[in-house]
């Protein structure tokens, strides 16, 4: 059953019939790299099961990230988001980092996600652990306010066809998926999938553009003698467009590769590769290639029995190219960036229900040298389904291309003289952002129908990246610092046979500030964070007879400050019937209580979320 709880083939996943235990007891690796259970994982830990993301009709994966309480996920226009964890939540958020299949998918040009150009098919994606806090010690510099590590499925659990179409006021798409197993014991499948998405309203009463994007790719899964081995590889190609030109065009190929072996004396092996090419140009503004070579090895075992050791390390490969447009440059316009780094992580039994996870990671890169990146958590089970964790990290953001090599030309003076030459430039000093983070958790299933937890956290932020006023226009420094405080919690309540109720919320005080001496610019140029001191969900799951399920999201979103947004109440909806086995048909609804409403931006330039329904069928065969 536990294949259907994760969004199995067979049929319509029914949630609500699972009892919390089983819930609990699915397996995560994003806390420490080794499998373990969701309940004992020591961080503010959500995970988005495939069953959970195929009731509420997701066709997009920030559709689908909606469903973390522990996430920020704001519409910014067409498939464009700003999706961040603990604050810092920006179009251009450079806190967060994002995995698909263990491939980062974060851009060095500014540390960020281009949301439009990331899909997967939904059917197949197995789970999406969102860590909300630090994982720096495991992934990496970038990881400093959360990870979001999107997990596919075997090709071994989808086998045989499916076909989804789905269409309606705003949004249209179709998918096509096959499997089958090969003669040497190997399973495979293939897909191919477009997507279309009409133009968002924006403030002045007109059309900010749509978007339309295609995808195609594979995976092939092979397991035996205690190894395993999966290849995989997607391309794209989409564009965001305003009326029917293309104001920004996107499309990409990747192909990786990963190995695992169980060998003798209770020891586990990892090894991964893969190959990113990427390319994206703006009408305008120009255009940049990245093609990226990523290699890790990972080594677990267990000294005795008090210790469970993994280290590892990893190499990584850029290198780019930008096409210098009037305004918007780089210089240098090509530049190739290497990323190594070695980790390692004990964790130790203290006593039978205390245990302790001591990790560093040591990464170098070409701007700032080597940064170390420690952690320590404490997870104490105070009682049978209950657990009390502490937590203490330092994380970094090292800088991205923007940081340091961008020119933001002066469309009025250019590079001439007198007046601003230049409206922003990278800073030559740049350095990393660091960010020291506390926290204190706990978890527990006190009934067979009731599990929340809850985290506070206290992050300390130093050497933020500010926007300093000088001769000619404007340079990154770092001469800002900022703290983030806050209470994370969420649970799920068994409210009646096939009817689960889940709930999140979040309480969040950010500041920032900077050194006397400067002279930010930051709040007009919108890199300040913009953030609500609060925010909450509420989900009901309800198995309404033989076939047939409802869904419903109810979301609050205070208001934002700088610049203005009002907060608002939202409500998603889907009801599916299942007409025959491996048939199914669906109506869903976004944004039903408004026709339209602002979740980030400026007044006057935001695009608008907008009321949307569509109705959508799948066949399995």
């Amino acid at each position: 059953m536990q294949d259907d709880v994760q969004g199995g083939s067979a049929g319509e996943p029914q949630l609500a019939d699972y009892s919390l235990e089983q819930l609990s007891d699915i397996v995560v690796t994003s806390v420490s790299r080794q499998q373990g259970r969701l309940s004992s994982a020591p961080a503010s830990l959500y995970v988005i099961s495939g069953a959970e993301i195929a009731r509420s009709g997701a066709t997009t994966v920030p559709e689908a990230l909606r469903l973390a309480p522990n996430l920020q996920v704001a519409f910014t226009g067409a498939q464009e988001y700003a999706v961040s964890a603990r604050g810092f939540s920006s179009p251009l958020a450079n806190k967060l980092l994002v995995l698909v299949d263990g491939r980062s998918v974060y851009s060095p040009l500014y540390s960020g996600v281009f949301w439009e150009a990331q899909d997967v098919v939904m059917a197949d994606i197995e789970r999406i652990e969102v860590i909300s806090g630090p994982g720096g010690t495991i992934w990496g510099t970038n990881a400093v306010n959360g990870v979001i590590n999107i997990i596919t499925r075997s090709a071994a659990d989808t086998q045989g066809g499916l076909a989804v179409v789905h269409a309606g006021n705003r949004y249209a798409g179709a998918t096509v998926r096959y499997g089958k197993r090969l003669a040497n014991g190997a399973f495979v499948r293939v897909y191919g999938k477009r997507d279309e998405a009409g133009a968002a309203a924006d403030d002045s009463g007109g059309h900010g553009g749509g978007v339309g994007r295609r995808q195609a790719g594979f995976r092939l899964d092979w397991e035996g003698a205690g190894r395993t081995l999966s290849v995989h590889g997607d391309m794209h190609a989409g564009a965001l467009r305003a009326s029917s030109e293309a104001r920004t065009s996107f499309s990409g190929a990747n192909l990786g590769a990963r190995f695992d072996a169980d060998l003798a004396g209770d020891a586990q092996l990892r090894l991964q590769v893969y190959v990113d090419q990427g390319e994206r140009e703006q009408r305008g503004a120009g255009r940049y290639q990245l093609d990226t070579f990523d290699v890790e090895a990972q080594y677990g075992w267990r000294v005795g029995e008090r210790h469970a050791l993994t280290w590892g390390g990893g190499y990584r490969h850029a290198r780019d190219r930008f096409d210098n447009g009037p305004v918007l440059q780089f210089v240098p316009a090509q530049r190739r960036l290497r990323w190594a780094n070695l980790f390692a992580q004990d964790e130790i039994s203290l006593a039978p229900a205390l245990r302790a996870t001591a990790g560093l990671r040591l990464e170098h890169n070409d701007y700032t040298g080597t940064e170390v990146l420690p952690s320590l958590r404490l997870a104490w089970d105070t009682a049978p389904g209950a657990m009390l964790w502490a937590a203490a990290s330092r994380t970094v953001r090292a800088p991205a291309r923007i940081d340091r090599d961008m020119l933001l030309l002066n469309p009025v003076y250019g590079t001439g003289e007198g007046g601003m030459r230049y409206l922003v430039a990278g800073g030559p000093d740049m350095q990393s952002e660091t960010a020291r983070v506390l926290e204190l958790g706990y978890r527990a299933q006190p009934t067979t129908a009731l599990s929340y937890a809850a985290t506070l956290f206290y992050s300390d932020y130093a050497r933020l990246r500010t926007l300093e006023l000088q001769a000619g226009g404007a340079v990154f420094r770092n001469l800002g610092h900022g703290r983030a405080r806050g209470l994370e919690l969420w649970g799920s309540l068994q409210a009646a046979r096939g009817w689960r109720l889940s709930a999140g919320a979040v309480w969040q005080d950010i500041g920032t500030g900077a050194a006397a001496s400067s002279t930010d610019a930051s709040a007009r140029t919108g890199q300040a964070t913009n953030d609500p001191r609060s925010y909450w969900t509420l989900r009901s799951s309800h198995d309404l007879g033989p076939g047939l399920v409802a869904d419903l999201l109810l979301r609050r979103v205070a208001h934002l400050p700088q610049p203005a947004v009002p907060g608002y109440h939202e409500l998603d909806a889907r009801i599916a019937w299942q007409a025959r086995p491996g048939v199914e048909l669906a109506l869903a609804g976004r944004n039903l209580l408004h026709a339209r409403h602002p979740e980030f931006g400026a007044a006057g330039l935001r695009q608008l979320a907008e009321r949307s329904v569509f109705a959508s069928a799948s066949l399995r065969f």
